[in-house]
């Protein structure tokens, strides 16, 4: 209906053909659809009690949307009204009928009678009602056009009654044909709080203030809990453009469009968005109405530090520090502490990119508790428990610090927060190892509802915290030889996060992993080399790391060294512990193949100091597995059954399919190797135990169809069952190994120099 508004007759005070509400104190203008709902609303009058009171509820409740609403067409209007009452739908369209089809006179004498509504003693509407409200906006906004808009307004609504006439006579056709009986589906209150499609944005015309707010707001929303649910980027700029082409100094309407831009990553926009709000909101005196002689230099120092944020997000320092500055002289300045808290807030992350500093942080949480300010202090200490989870501080005291945290939470109705603590503790205790306890943390947040549900019946939001956790749980259920659950997980968060949302990256990376850990199991490593690639799109750091493993199962032991001992340095330097402990066990196994069996030594006990002062539990277990089998291949097996008993236990119980699988195969080949000190009835039972082990490393490996390792560990039961005079079992295992091997290729590394 856009094209009603600008063919008008020129005007000075209009722009386009729509008055301005700052011109003439308007917010508000006459459209068709706005004469559809005062029609609704006559009907409604007369009516009286002759609704029931369900059906009188199920209006009032639908009456709201649809007065905030933008304009949608009139079958969209029809369908709506019918849910709630289908004799007041059919009275609705037969007075717009007779209007649409009468003359110009039954509009004006519609508009006549509207004034009746507020007169008597006990009028039908309150002037300061909603509905009330409305209806005064509507009779106003129609005495203020002239006669010629009156026709052009006439026109319009005979145009609006006949393409609804038209579309409901195609689907009357369509349904004689198909001669189908299903009936219409029902409206549900989602649908109809929803924005307008993008072909309904395009066919509606300009937004009221009203409207406006609304659309807006409800954008807003949506960007920050469900993104999915927004329009698209492109088309929600071309309504942003449409708003503020009509009303250029709508300072929200600039905000939503910077919003938009850090959906895409466009710098350039986005940057020009934020600065064309704070100006619209000097010039515009919001500010100042609201906080007196402050509001120019309260808007200066919250455009700056807004500005550092913008710089911080895309990675550049520099300008972000600049501008930080210029916010903390301007709120000294006015002594505004709470500006100066965040300031302070942003200054910890700024820093936190140069060197670990966590006074910074400590001041900020005791000065945001001081000045009463909740959400602030609860993401400092968000921030301080991350830091010090990365610095090896024990768990325990860790979850303490959040718990103190989540009352502060729950006192202050904090959802956003409770949702990042769960995510956070998630974390954490996949950092320590401990993959059941993140298991639970993952379930805890997935089955919680949502305190700011965006729609209704919508009892999750579209949020980072909750992309964190199914990521997480993919994980977990791909390392326990889940696939079909983990893939399950991954496509519904390819739903929930298209791949042009802010926060697919996340789960693309996780994908790109699990893929890749499928390829290397299955021995298929030109699939897992292509892989690395989009890996290290989206981390450099895990990419290289994978890129080295695929190196080092192909052989090419020098390029891999070279590739590990770099990514050590970089991973040193920037603090990376977990996998600077990573790289080491790659590096010794590396040592391992190349019959540099002492050399693997100190590298293996620096990987086990590391994991031991930063609380790694896991890698340490992981770790001393690796000692072990040191020890192992240096002919001290006895000792490495030893020391197999401190690490088994945490393997066994949050570790992987495929390090169970080790493990147990670790434990297999010390018990054979030792057993060759033992008495002949000892040794017998040795062997047995160990065939029994390799029978549970079997299953593991299976899990995962992992076939080198099955095809290794059928060969050595192949030969501890010869060895027991087993022959049956022996040619059994004998020929499963031999279909293996003929599969796969024989790189001609000795079993025993491989651990994994």
């Amino acid at each position: 209906m856009a094209s009603v508004h600008e063919s008008l007759y020129f005007n000075p005070m209009m722009t386009n053909g729509v008055v301005h509400a700052n011109v003439f104190g308007i917010k508000d203008w006459v459209t068709p659809y706005k004469m559809a709902l005062l029609v609704l609303l006559s009907e409604l009058g007369r009516a009286g009690t002759q609704l029931g009171l369900l059906e009188r509820r199920r209006l009032n409740r639908l009456l709201l949307p649809l007065l905030q609403g933008p304009d949608m067409p009139l079958s969209r209007l029809r369908k709506a009204i019918e849910e709630s009452c289908p004799h007041l739908a059919s009275s609705v369209h037969i007075r717009l009928k007779l209007m649409a089809e009468g003359e110009l006179k039954d509009m004006e004498q519609f508009f006549d009678d509207l004034s009746d509504s507020f007169t008597g003693t006990e009028p039908e509407v309150h002037k300061t009602s909603v509905v009330g409200l409305f209806l005064r906006h509507m009779i106003l906004a129609y005495n203020k056009l002239s006669f010629s808009q009156v026709y052009k307004l006439y026109t319009a609504l005979q145009q609006y009654f006949q393409n609804d006439e038209k579309k409901t006579g195609m689907d009357e056709s369509d349904m004689e044909m198909t001669n189908t009986e299903e009936p219409e589906g029902k409206m549900e209150k989602e649908e109809l709080d929803a924005p307008l499609r993008e072909e309904e944005i395009s066919c509606s015309g300009p937004l009221s203030q009203k409207q406006a707010e609304y659309f807006l707001s409800q954008q807003a929303a949506l960007l920050k809990n469900d993104e999915t649910k927004a329009l698209t980027p492109a088309s929600l700029q071309k309504e942003l453009n449409n708003l503020l082409k009509f009303n250029p100094d709508f300072a929200e309407a600039h905000y939503l469009s910077y919003l938009n831009s850090l959906r895409v990553q466009d710098v350039f926009s986005s940057t020009h968005s934020l600065l064309h709000y704070f100006d619209r909101l000097i010039l515009t005196g919001a500010e100042s109405k609201s906080n007196g002689d402050e509001g120019y230099g309260r808007s200066l120092r919250y455009a700056a530090l807004n500005l550092a944020a913008l710089h911080c997000r895309f990675g550049h320092y520099q300008q972000a520090e600049l501008a930080l500055q210029e916010a903390i002289r301007i709120a000294q300045e006015s002594n505004d502490h709470v500006c100066l808290q965040h300031c302070l807030s942003w200054l910890y992350i700024l820093e936190q990119k140069i060197f670990d500093s966590c006074v910074l942080l400590e001041h900020s949480v005791n000065k945001s508790l001081h000045f009463g300010l909740p959400y602030l202090a609860s993401l400092g200490i968000q921030s301080l428990v991350q830091q010090r989870a990365f610095a090896g501080k024990a768990a325990n005291k860790l979850m303490d610090a959040l718990k103190d945290s989540d009352l502060l939470h729950w006192k202050h109705s904090l959802s956003e927060l409770i949702d990042i603590s769960i995510a956070q503790k998630t974390a954490i205790w996949r950092l320590y190892g401990r993959s059941t306890m993140a298991l639970q943390q993952a379930q805890t947040l997935l089955s919680m509802n949502s305190l700011e549900a965006v729609n209704v019946g919508v009892q999750q939001n579209n949020t980072e915290s909750f992309a964190v956790v199914l990521c997480h749980l993919a994980e977990l259920h791909a390392e326990q030889g889940y696939f079909a659950a983990a893939s399950e997980i991954l496509k519904h968060l390819k739903e929930r996060f298209p791949p042009n949302s802010q926060h697919a990256q996340l789960w693309m990376l996780f994908d790109q992993k699990i893929q890749f850990e499928r390829a290397m199991n299955d021995g298929r490593y030109h699939i897992a080399d292509s892989l690395v690639a989009g890996i290290t799109a989206l981390n450099s750091i895990e990419g290289i790391y994978r890129k080295a493993i695929v190196l080092k199962a192909q052989n090419q032991m020098s390029e891999a060294h070279k590739l590990l001992q770099k990514l050590l340095i970089h991973c040193q330097k920037i603090k990376n512990t977990e996998m600077v402990i990573s790289v080491l066990l790659s590096v010794a196994e590396l040592y391992w193949r190349s019959s540099c069996h002492t050399i693997a030594l100190p590298v293996l006990l620096q990987a086990l100091a590391l994991s031991r002062e930063y609380s790694l539990q896991y890698l340490a277990s992981e770790t001393v597995l690796n000692l072990a089998f040191s020890q192992l291949i240096l002919g001290i097996p006895e000792q490495a059954l030893n020391i197999l008993h401190m690490a088994i236990e945490p393997v066994l119980a949050h570790g992987a399919v495929l390090d169970k699988g080790c493990a147990m195969f670790l434990v297999a080949k010390c018990q054979v190797a030792s057993a060759a000190s033992y008495t002949p009835q000892k040794k017998v039972e040795a062997l047995e135990s160990a065939i029994l082990n390799l029978n549970e490393a079997k299953t593991y490996f299976a899990k995962v169809d992992c076939k080198e390792q099955l095809r290794d560990v059928l060969y050595f039961q192949a030969r501890l069952f010869h060895t027991l005079g087993k022959t049956q079992e022996r040619n059994k295992c004998a020929m499963l190994f031999r279909q293996l091997h003929q599969e796969l290729p024989a790189h001609g590394v000795p079993l025993i120099n491989a651990f994994k």
